[in-house]
């Protein structure tokens, strides 16, 4: 699969997330070019601080492959991955994140911080931008009816 195909059913799961009325953000954990897991974020319906895209496209991909280094892998995630699911990027030593919007709250890919410029023992390559005004517009037109059911719940 191309990144574009691999970014592109992220998106799916990010929209998956939206429909759940979860923030839409998808992740998918790819080896050798074929989708080995994916995520979409669930914080909401799993009550967990700990539920993000990434996180659950990481430990399905452990999973998969029976162990916690998934340094054959790539990571595409439709949002900048935030600090918590960027030191699990650095602990399952996944060698290359490609991701699509930046995150100027969040992002610790090198919006507000780049955690993988420290000196860890891993450094996974980062691509940002690819698709990243479909992956921004996913999260704005959620955030807009978000306000909007607000203002008319007043």
């Amino acid at each position: 699969m191309t990144d574009e195909q691999c970014m592109g059913r992220a998106l799916e799961l990010a929209r998956q997330a939206a429909a759940e009325g979860e923030v839409p953000i998808g992740a998918v954990l790819t080896k050798e070019g074929r989708i080995i897991a994916e995520g979409h974020n669930r914080r909401e319906t799993g009550k967990n601080a700990l539920c993000h895209a990434e996180l659950e496209a990481i430990s399905e991909g452990c999973r998969v492959l029976g162990g916690w280094r998934l340094w054959q892998c790539t990571l595409y995630v439709t949002l900048e991955p935030c600090p918590m699911c960027a030191g699990a990027i650095l602990n399952a030593r996944i060698p290359r994140v490609v991701f699509g919007a930046k995150d100027p709250k969040a992002g610790s890919c090198g919006s507000v911080i780049n955690l993988f410029n420290f000196p860890f023992n891993h450094h996974p390559q980062i691509e940002q931008g690819l698709m990243q005004e479909e992956c921004a517009a996913v999260l704005q037109e959620f955030f807009r009816q978000l306000r909007q059911r607000r203002k008319t719940q007043k």
